[in-house]
């Protein structure tokens, strides 16, 4: 009785998988890549520098939502769209990822060139890398769409 289940169980999910996306380790690396595509030439720049010192963090708050709302739109219409409200998890895993992942490639290249402070002034550094992320997860969400 268990095997038949397991069969039966094999069955559904080799039916199931290909239809439900997967935030895997390729995909992963396309966000990487796509989010270094927009980063370096944007983080690069002593305009988003200045930008970071003179935006008010309500404004920068304001990019971090805006990149969130970019991404869930085009990450539903890309994947979700036919399979509704079925995949909520892997929709929600698959926007928080892209746009913490692109941060995170953000943070590291401002850091590694010396502009975000983040022991001498975290609230500037924090700007700066919600600044440029905004661009660098839009190319992060394309980028993750390529096969």
């Amino acid at each position: 009785m268990q095997s038949k289940r397991k069969v039966g169980g094999k069955i559904f999910h080799e039916i199931v998988d290909p239809l439900i996306p997967k935030f895997n380790l390729h995909d992963i690396l396309q966000v990487i890549i796509g989010a270094s595509i927009f980063a370096v030439p944007i983080g690069f720049t002593e305009e988003t520098w200045r930008l970071g010192e003179t935006l008010p963090l309500t404004n920068v708050i304001g990019l971090l939502f805006l990149s969130l709302l970019f991404i869930s739109m085009f990450t539903y219409y890309h994947y979700h769209r036919q399979h509704g409200k079925k995949h909520l998890n892997e929709f929600v895993k698959r926007v928080i990822s892209t746009y913490v992942l692109s941060f995170v490639i953000v943070a590291l290249i401002m850091t590694i060139i010396q502009k975000a402070p983040w022991q001498v002034d975290s609230l500037i550094a924090f700007k700066r890398v919600a600044i440029v992320t905004f661009p660098s997860s839009l190319s992060a969400v394309i980028a993750d769409t390529l096969r």
